[in-house]
């Protein structure tokens, strides 16, 4: 367990060594922070394909949520299970996860080989938000807090 633990805490935090690149004076340039500013709405999408990255932003900026994910990680199926345990992420028997919320860093974790299809992506983004938005571990409260996210993205969909 406290190997999972560490290993989970590895990946955070030398995550954010590759977050960007060193020019010559040896300062962390960081694009995306740099283009997007300060603001709450900038978040770091990691281990992403570009499609797979430029969907879950349109959708997120579809979505308008109030409280924003800091990092949204795109992780191979192994690595998902290593984090889900240490961690210690409860699903009930019978069910199964492709994401998780981790409340306290705000950083969501997608199962990227149990990524299915772009409308579950944004379906199951919708609940991760919901997380945020009802500040709960608590899978009823985020899906009420969803319901109008995923309200925002079906709409979205149907405009000619």
């Amino acid at each position: 367990m406290k190997r999972a633990i560490w290993t989970a805490l590895s990946i955070l935090g030398f995550a954010a060594f590759g977050w960007g690149q060193r020019n010559g004076n040896s300062m962390l340039v960081v694009t995306e922070a740099t283009v997007a500013g300060t603001s709450a709405n900038s978040y770091t999408v990691l281990g992403a394909t570009s499609q797979q990255e430029e969907l879950v932003r349109s959708q997120i900026r579809v979505m308008q949520p109030e409280i924003f994910p800091l990092r949204i990680i795109f992780v191979p199926h192994w690595k998902y299970v290593v984090t889900a345990k240490a961690f210690l992420l409860h699903v009930p028997t019978g069910y199964t996860s492709a994401m998780f919320s981790h409340l306290p860093s705000r950083t969501v974790f997608v199962d990227s080989d149990r990524y299915v299809s772009d409308d579950s992506l944004g379906y199951w983004m919708a609940h991760e938000l919901g997380h945020f938005a009802a500040n709960t571990v608590s899978e009823s409260d985020a899906d009420k807090a969803a319901r109008q996210l995923r309200k925002r993205l079906k709409d979205a969909l149907h405009l000619p």
